[in-house]
C-alpha cells in the first residue's frame, strides 16, 4: 500500500499558533497596564481622603479652640501611618468676628498640588 504524501493532516500551521500567542500577549500586557493603573488610582484616592480627614480634624480643632487673630500657621498632621503637612490661613472678613479659615494639606514633603483644601467661615461670640 502506498502512502500519499499529499494527504491533509488536522491541526494548526505554526503561523497560526505564533499570531495566537502574539495576540493573547498583547492582550495581557493590556490586562496587566490597566490593573497598575487602578492600583495607583487607588493609592491617590486613599490619600486624598486620608487628607480630607486630616483638614476637617485641623477645622475642628481651631474651631473649638476659638479664633482671636488671623494669621497663616504650617504644622504636621498625620493620620495613622500617613504623614502629611497642614497649612491653614485664618483671615478676618468684613463683618466683625467672623474669620475665613482656609486649609490646604499637603504630602510631607510640602511641596506639590494640595492633597485636599477645606473652607470655612467661623464667627465668635462676643463675650
Amino acid at each position: 500500500m502506498l502512502m500519499n504524501p499529499r494527504t491533509r493532516q488536522s491541526g494548526f500551521t505554526l503561523i497560526e499558533v505564533l499570531v495566537a500567542l502574539a495576540i493573547v500577549a498583547v492582550a495581557m500586557a493590556a490586562a496587566v497596564r490597566a490593573v497598575s493603573l487602578m492600583t495607583t488610582s487607588n493609592g491617590v484616592l486613599r490619600d486624598k481622603s486620608i487628607a480630607l480627614l486630616a483638614a476637617e480634624n485641623r477645622m475642628a480643632e481651631i474651631k473649638l479652640e476659638g479664633v482671636r487673630r488671623g494669621g497663616a500657621n504650617t504644622a504636621r498632621c498625620s493620620q495613622g501611618r500617613v504623614e502629611m503637612v497642614c497649612e491653614e490661613v485664618i483671615t478676618p472678613t468684613e463683618t466683625p468676628a467672623v474669620f475665613r479659615i482656609m486649609i490646604r494639606v499637603h504630602d510631607r514633603s510640602g511641596s506639590g498640588p494640595a492633597l485636599a483644601r477645606l473652607d470655612s467661615l467661623l464667627g465668635q461670640v462676643e463675650q
